[in-house]
């Protein structure tokens, strides 16, 4: 029996992974009293008088949304809303499992962004963090930044989750091999979604120059006429020699190549291409844009994966959970671009000793939150002092 057979019987004998569990035990009529009807009454006018007494009388200090469409679903597509619901329930018990958030899946039965952006606003008042999940591009731009006014903190997890743990892979990958640095290393990103340009942002606010992205038709460049906004906005920090082509083209003396595209994109004749002992991140599920085996043969000295079956996972799971319990613990009102950075420096730290076998922490390392919700917390108030 193989994982697949095996998750379907696990998640049919559970009836899914999510339960809800009263911190009250209703055991007698004084607890009834306290819990609900009358003494309830008394904790909904103080938050009537103060509302931000909502985060001292209620769950919402604690609590995260899990918010998905259905319309771009891990490596699935656009499955819709019920079948999303698998992902956003394993969502919330990871939240739980690593970082003691109360995580609620919510899945809406249609795919409007005005509509989408309304609805997260009227709901929001239950929640201390929104996390949004599985959106297409370039819809889920769109959603993300007319959500950041909430007063919570608001995260596209396909962008900035992924974006973070990149980031650190390619810091630890850095002190592997002094040749480069971020001042000189050229960095390929094929893919131009939401993961590809949250990734390439956060990798020019940490200090990389030579940033080349491709999407489906080519290298990004100032001369094309096809460009959506979201495309545009990456412009001024990408291809510094306005290079034309395909990924050939691109990888031409390339130190770094990170995929978050589609399988089997990458062969050895490109990562040939590339420079001596390249670092190759390809990250595309469930099947990569080259299996491990083959890049090594072809000649990378580091290589990483989306999936937890090879070395060097890099997965948002390392992230999300410590980002949102840092902003949680201090009431912040938005994460901001220094927080991820700062999450993603932390995140590198924990790996005392990388090596070309181990970049980043197991998703399973207990120290993984507290180290990212720490650093998280401290750039917050740096922000806004």
């Amino acid at each position: 029996m193989d994982i697949n057979e095996k998750s379907l019987l696990l998640h049919k004998k559970l009836r899914g992974k999510l339960e809800i569990k009263s911190k009250i035990k209703l055991n007698s009529i004084e607890n009834l009293s306290l819990a609900y009807t009358p003494g309830v009454a008394e904790v909904c006018k103080e938050i009537s008088k103060d509302e931000s007494k909502v985060y001292d009388y209620t769950f919402k200090k604690n609590t995260v949304a899990v918010i998905s469409d259905g319309s771009a679903v891990l490596g699935l597509g656009n499955i819709g809303a019920k079948a999303a619901l698998p992902v956003m329930e394993g969502k919330a018990i990871l939240f739980k499992e690593f970082a003691g958030i109360d995580a609620f899946p919510i899945c809406l039965n249609f795919q409007d962004t005005n509509k989408t952006i309304e609805t997260i606003k009227n709901i929001s008042p239950v929640f201390g963090g929104i996390n949004l999940e599985d959106f297409k591009a370039p819809e889920c731009f769109e959603i993300e930044e007319a959500l950041q006014d909430l007063g919570i903190p608001v995260m596209h997890d396909d962008q900035h989750g992924t974006a973070v743990v990149v980031l650190a892979g390619i810091i630890n990958s850095l002190k592997l091999k002094p040749s480069i640095n971020k001042e000189n290393a050229k960095v390929v990103i094929n893919g131009c979604g939401a993961a590809g340009i949250a990734v390439t942002r956060i990798l020019s606010d940490y200090g990389i120059k030579n940033i080349i992205i491709i999407d489906s038709k080519g290298i990004v460049n100032k001369e094309r006429t096809d460009l959506n906004k979201e495309k545009q906005k990456i412009l001024p920090i990408i291809n510094p020699h306005n290079l034309k082509g395909d990924l050939a083209v691109a990888l031409e003396n390339a130190d770094i190549f990170i995929g978050v595209s589609k399988a089997n994109l990458l062969t050895k004749d490109l990562i040939q291409l590339m420079n001596k002992d390249p670092i190759i991140f390809a990250l595309a599920n469930p099947i990569p844009e080259i299996m491990p085996d083959i890049a090594k043969q072809a000649g990378a000295f580091i290589v990483a994966t989306g999936r937890s079956d090879f070395p060097n996972q890099v997965n948002n799971v390392l992230a999300f959970h410590g980002i949102f319990r840092g902003a949680l613990d201090i009431n912040a009102k938005k994460i901001t671009n220094q927080m991820k950075l700062e999450a993603a420096k932390a995140l590198a730290q924990i790996v005392e000793i990388p090596t070309p076998e181990k970049i980043l922490p197991s998703p399973l390392d207990k120290s993984v939150v507290s180290a990212v919700s720490e650093a998280v917390k401290k750039a917050y108030f740096q922000s806004i002092n």
